[in-house]
């Protein structure tokens, strides 16, 4: 991702900023909308993964008991946590770019390698995993609500986000919102790592000669993005399962942290439900991810556009 367009004048470091939010948090909800259902039926096996045969038993009996919008569920969270995420990832993204120029004594973020924009995907990953955190926790829990009422973990499944926001506050205090604080960052820093270089090096093959990265049209977007997204959930897939069973179970109680659940799933369940839910999740990222970044690349090359036609 280059930090302005080729051909395109210097533009000031606060419209690249406001760029790379507004663009992002646009990126965000295209990503929502393209995958929310395949992410419902990801959430649902990772933390019930004996309710369910398989991703399409899960998705057939949810549609069959909740209808097609049980299959939305968490949609107003999830909106809220990509938008905050990948409004404040893009806009660090960005920054960290310029440190890791500096730092590797680059003279251009356009020159950054591969590895140098990996690093720097990483490191923004560490400020919108606290974005992050109490939106999807919000998300988790009503996606698997139903089950957790199944179970009778909890007493009803009717609640909205805002009512599971008001009952975590209420229960928990304001901490309860970062239930999974030390998983998300255990699994952000790392998967934005594999998921820029993942990005960035299949932009660089599969940029045709004589052009440049910028000129790739939606199709190679929509391949960049899932290729991202393959790496990101390739490499992280087992912390994320571990992330959603402490935040939907916490529901029903305080959970042990992160290490604990880990081995208890490993003691209990064995290596292969660390990875309950991965077929679903590994098809969404195609259609999630390259409506990602479809949005974001054409938004915020209009958005500089704009910016640099006001003289910013």
């Amino acid at each position: 991702m280059e930090n302005v367009p080729a051909g395109f004048p210097a533009t000031s470091m606060v419209w690249q900023g406001i760029s790379d939010f507004s663009a992002g948090a646009i990126g965000g909800t295209a990503c929502v909308f393209a995958g929310q259902p395949l992410d419902t039926v990801k959430v649902k096996l990772q933390t019930f993964p004996t309710m369910y045969r398989g991703a399409f038993h899960c998705l057939t009996q949810t549609v069959r008991e909740e209808r097609l919008q049980g299959l939305y569920s968490g949609t107003v969270p999830a909106l809220a946590a990509n938008i905050a995420e990948n409004a404040i990832l893009f806009t660090f993204y960005g920054l960290c770019q310029k440190v890791v120029q500096y730092a590797s004594g680059v003279d251009n973020v356009n020159n950054l390698s591969s590895l140098q924009s990996a690093t720097a995907g990483s490191m923004a990953a560490f400020f919108s995993s606290i974005g992050l955190c109490p939106t999807e926790l919000v998300k988790c829990r009503l996606q698997a609500i139903k089950e957790m009422a199944a179970e009778g973990k909890v007493a009803t499944a009717n609640i909205g986000p805002w009512g599971m926001t008001k009952q975590i506050v209420r229960q928990e205090g304001f901490r309860g919102l970062f239930q999974g604080m030390t998983s998300t960052w255990a699994r952000e820093m790392p998967g934005y790592f594999f998921f820029f270089g993942g990005y960035e090096l299949s932009r660089s093959l599969l940029t045709p000669a004589g052009k440049t990265k910028d000129d790739l049209g939606p199709m190679r977007l929509i391949v960049c993005g899932g290729i991202a997204g393959s790496c990101l959930w390739g490499s992280i897939y087992p912390i994320d399962v571990v992330k959603s069973r402490i935040q939907v179970y916490s529901l029903a109680g305080r959970q042990a942290g992160f290490i604990a659940v880990f081995l208890q799933i490993l003691r209990n369940e064995g290596v292969r439900a660390l990875f309950s839910g991965i077929g679903p999740c590994l098809i969404r990222t195609f259609p999630a991810n390259g409506a990602l970044f479809i949005a974001y690349e054409y938004s915020r090359k209009n958005l500089l556009q704009f910016g640099e036609s006001l003289g910013l």
